[in-house]
């Protein structure tokens, strides 16, 4: 270990010109180490910096010197969005879970590695418990792996350790680990989650991602009994379904009795939870959302959201019309492992409108550009504050009654003179 010790900046110099570094997810990303990349980011050229989620916004964030360190989303956040609508970052699309084999099959580099780490372990492992995602399989590929190694990063159990032997250098660091409080949970998405509650029957097994909506969702489930978690994040919603019992992974008929998710993201006490503890584990994103394996616990439940849907079902949930707004993520792989599921249902939810009640959310045709995520013959419930459509199995005639009558009352006559333009009336 102490030979391989050394500086953030030291390790930086590891990278070469045209490498890509990948990154893990969310809290997963070395802050140490891509503060110092940035430092130095006019010394290279044709660097990218591959990520899911990127939770700060570093100073290689800068349009004028992209040309030596490039950001390279595979889902864009708060911190990535501004420059992947003005067009210096790059975007991949990809479902969350093919990641792996995009870089298992050389269809995407994976030269260095840079990611956050627990503290070694006596065996000389180390734990990548905040995002084994797509970097287990980087791992496999690069020339060079630094790990950020800082005891705040719980040890988890499952597939997210490397060894020592396999570490090219090791940067250590003690700052805190990012925390993400629980969003803002206002009277819409409360509405929403009541429609979406009493649906999900005891003993089911949930996929929940991150927002509102689907957290408010968790807070209504505190009563249910011996509910199991198969999702790719882990997040404080989820503990406090652990905290009051709900949560039991009893009745899981995959995996029984342990929970198991590919990334964290949330709080100090969520990362204390995770460590050494054995009711968990984190695995890499294609074992965890690989449909054909999430599909195998019975009663699958995926919850997610998106920005606009049309009379057909189509999901556009990662764009305002052209512009990238966040990314493919996990959601088809969660709708189609539900419908693989026994007994299993996916939700995709939604406020019925946005801009302050200006604009329908609902809408006959996805506005021009939109990159479509969930497809027409994959979704199943769609819910706002105004109700429950279920789509699968139902004609385009059906599905825009359905869908109408779940949008803001406002726009209901104009979304029926459009369906009967497009013939679905």
């Amino acid at each position: 270990m102490s030979s391989k010790r050394c500086s953030a900046a030291d390790a930086v110099r590891l990278v070469r010109d045209g490498d890509m570094i990948i990154v893990p997810t969310g809290a997963g990303e070395p802050p140490a180490l891509l503060r110092e990349l940035s430092a130095q980011r006019r010394s290279f050229k044709g660097v990218q910096v591959a990520q899911i989620l990127a939770m700060r916004k570093y100073d290689y964030f800068d349009p004028e010197t992209a040309h030596h360190v490039r950001h390279c989303a595979l889902f864009f956040g708060g911190a990535s969005r501004t420059a992947g609508q003005a067009g210096w970052a790059d975007f991949i699309p990809a479902y969350f879970s093919e990641i792996p084999s995009l870089i298992d099959q050389g269809q995407m580099p994976a030269d260095v590695v840079f990611a956050m780490a627990s503290e070694m372990d006596a065996h000389g492992n180390f734990a990548l418990s905040l995002g084994a995602d797509y970097t287990m399989a980087a791992l496999q590929k690069a020339r060079v792996i630094v790990l950020e190694s800082n005891p705040n990063v719980p040890f988890a159990h499952g597939q997210c350790h490397i060894h020592i032997s396999q570490v090219t250098a090791v940067v250590e660091s003690d700052e805190p680990v990012i925390e993400v409080g629980l969003p803002k949970i206002g009277p819409v998405q409360e509405a929403i989650a009541a429609h979406v509650a009493p649906m999900i029957d005891d003993g089911s097994t949930l996929q929940i991602g991150y927002g509102g909506i689907p957290d408010a969702v968790v807070m209504q489930l505190t009563s249910k009994q011996d509910l199991g978690i198969h999702t790719e994040m882990i997040g404080d919603g989820i503990l406090k379904l652990v905290e009051c019992g709900a949560v039991t992974n009893r009745r899981k008929t995959f995996m029984p009795g342990r929970m198991v998710a590919t990334f964290a993201l949330g709080s100090r006490k969520l990362y204390d939870f995770m460590h050494h503890n054995p009711m968990l584990e984190m695995h890499p994103v294609s074992f965890i959302n690989d449909p054909c394996i999430a599909g195998q616990n019975d009663k699958l439940v995926s919850i997610n959201a998106s920005l606009q849907v049309d009379l057909l079902g189509q999901c556009g949930s990662e764009s305002l019309a052209h512009l990238p707004y966040s990314g493919t993520g996990g959601q088809v792989d969660f709708v189609r492992a539900a419908n693989r599921s026994r007994g299993g249902k996916s939700f995709i939810v939604l406020p019925s409108t946005a801009k302050e009640g200006s604009i329908s959310r609902i809408v006959p045709t996805l506005c021009a550009g939109t990159h479509v995520t969930t497809s027409k013959n994959d979704i199943n419930y769609v819910v706002t504050e105004y109700g429950v459509a279920q789509l699968r199995g139902k004609s385009a005639r059906q599905r825009a009654e359905a869908l109408i009558g779940i949008a803001h009352p406002d726009f209901r006559a104009e979304l029926r003179r459009e369906a009967a333009r497009l013939n679905y009336s």
